[in-house]
């Protein structure tokens, strides 16, 4: 195999890296928090990687921000106020915004250098989202934040770094914050979901997630999706009070995209359905 000269290592697990062709670097940087670099990589197109992992890219983003946003808002019948932590490129609040239920988004990532990046090179992925006026940005830290916030909202998303590749946001996949969280949904049909990294390649790390989520909600469903630029299945755990996302039919989501007029590339009432009765992904070799 010849190896491209201009390369990206990208670590999919502790053990296991791709090699990626890379056109070009767009822009490096190390903010206060992590270091970013926005590259044009040969098969993926504009790409965002924040402490050597690839968070989005151009060619795929949509499979998991469509994935993660909509179990959760399909399943809440009228969702109106809801909270991002994380998601610096745009794109969850992006999925977020087409349904026309929404009136207000908070979305709180703690690095606004990474945020004034992204708007700058990243409007192949947050569509000028971050320009909606239902769009409320703060600088802060997600658990600060809601620790303190006198908000309540229907829905809370949780695009976060993976809890394995950085410390960022270690604190935010724990029982204790998920506890918060479910103090500021504003009455039992509210809904939390959260990325969990890989159960595969880090069954230990998610399994730890896992259970944090389950000490604060009493329904949890997992479900994950390969992601073609990640090399694995990315995890996702959607929880809440009352409402199973499982209790739709295909007949009740089609209605339900329908009426709040959203438009999509991959998921569908067919891909609900389906993402939510798939195996999760577990490497027997791996010591749990």
């Amino acid at each position: 195999m010849k190896i491209p000269y201009l390369t990206l290592v990208q670590p999919v697990s502790n053990k296991t890296y791709n090699i990626m062709p890379l056109k070009k670097i767009i822009v490096r940087k190390k903010t206060k928090y992590q270091d970013v670099v926005i590259a044009d990589l040969d098969e993926y197109g504009i790409s965002l990687i924040l402490d050597g992992y690839i968070q989005s890219t151009e060619s795929d983003e949509y499979i998991y921000h469509e994935v993660l946003v909509h179990p959760a808002m399909v399943t809440h019948p009228k969702p109106e106020k809801v909270l991002v932590i994380g998601g610096g490129e745009g794109a969850t609040v992006r999925e977020v915004l087409k349904h026309n239920t929404v009136k207000h988004v908070v979305m709180v990532d703690i690095d606004g250098e990474l945020i004034e990046l992204a708007k700058k090179y990243l409007e192949c992925m947050h569509k000028g989202a971050f320009y909606d006026p239902r769009l409320k940005l703060v600088i802060a830290d997600g658990k600060e934040y809601v620790e303190t916030t006198n908000e309540k909202f229907d829905v809370v998303i949780l695009d976060l770094t993976d809890p394995y590749s950085s410390k960022l946001s270690l604190e935010l996949y724990k029982e204790k914050f998920y506890r918060k969280v479910r103090d500021i949904l504003a009455d039992d049909n509210g809904i939390i979901v959260t990325q969990a990294g890989s159960s595969f390649f880090f069954e230990n790390v998610y399994r730890k997630v896992l259970e944090a989520v389950k000490s604060a909600f009493p329904l949890i469903r997992e479900y994950n999706v390969w992601i073609p630029s990640f090399s694995y299945a990315c995890n996702f755990i959607l929880a809440s009070l009352k409402l199973d996302p499982l209790n739709l039919t295909v007949e009740q989501v089609e209605r339900i995209l329908k009426e709040r007029n959203v438009n999509t590339k991959f998921y569908s009432a067919r891909t609900h359905i389906a993402i939510l009765n798939t195996p999760i992904y577990r490497n027997p070799l791996i010591q749990t």
